[in-house]
């Protein structure tokens, strides 16, 4: 079965809605490209979906594995999971994302000519200025999502993910994406297959954006 296993795709989850996961979950039953597995780990929620979850999954008919520990991060989560994947490549679906139905098809394309990748996505907000972040270079900066590395956009191969792990830090994601340049070919790609909601107000990037707000007041 390992052999049939191109792409892992890694799901941290921490007191998300249980319709928010069906709906990501849902969006990678649904890829064009079959050859995948899914890992998923509750963070430490304070509800406990195990057996919910496993009902859906197990009627999903795709290959899974549930894992849970105590409250550590999305970063230290994922990290976790890294080294039981049997896919060649590593990606991430945020728990409140999705996916369009050719998201792992079209980054197994773009294998062919890089080692990694992150891209743009369709990024569904309620305000104009949630188009924008914090600049990690310059917290008195914004700069536009489609100019972010996207944690959750980032795909390649395993060795990579193994190599660099995640710091539990704000921007880990152009973090892992820039130590990864030096030993391998990196590339942003113009995609929009991933589904980024900024408008979920319990999401990470609101909860990050509510604490760098406080900083800097």
């Amino acid at each position: 079965m390992h052999e049939q296993i191109e792409v892992s795709v890694l799901l941290s989850f921490y007191n998300t809605e249980f319709d928010l996961l069906k709906r990501a979950i849902s969006s990678l039953v649904k890829q064009d490209f079959k050859q995948f597995e899914l890992l998923i780990i509750n963070d430490g929620s304070e509800v406990d979906l195990k057996e919910k979850l496993n009902s859906y999954l197990v009627a999903s008919e795709i290959p899974y594995r549930y894992f849970q520990h105590e409250n550590i991060g999305q970063s230290f989560s994922i990290n976790e999971l890294i080294s039981l994947c049997n896919g060649k490549y590593i990606t991430i679906l945020d728990a409140d994302d999705e996916y369009k139905t050719n998201h792992l098809s079209a980054c197994l394309n773009e294998m062919k000519y890089s080692d990694l990748i992150a891209s743009t996505s369709e990024t569904i907000v309620d305000n104009e200025e949630d188009y924008y972040v914090v600049d990690k270079n310059n917290p008195n900066n914004k700069i536009h999502v489609d100019d972010c590395i996207l944690f959750a956009t980032l795909f390649g191969k395993k060795e990579i993910f193994e190599k660099f792990p995640f710091k539990k830090m704000y921007s880990a994601d152009s973090t892992f994406f820039e130590a990864a340049s030096m030993d391998f070919t990196v590339k942003k790609v113009e995609l929009k297959t991933y589904i980024y909601y900024r408008n979920n107000p319990s999401s990470i990037c609101s909860t990050y954006k509510k604490e760098l707000k406080k900083l800097t007041k």
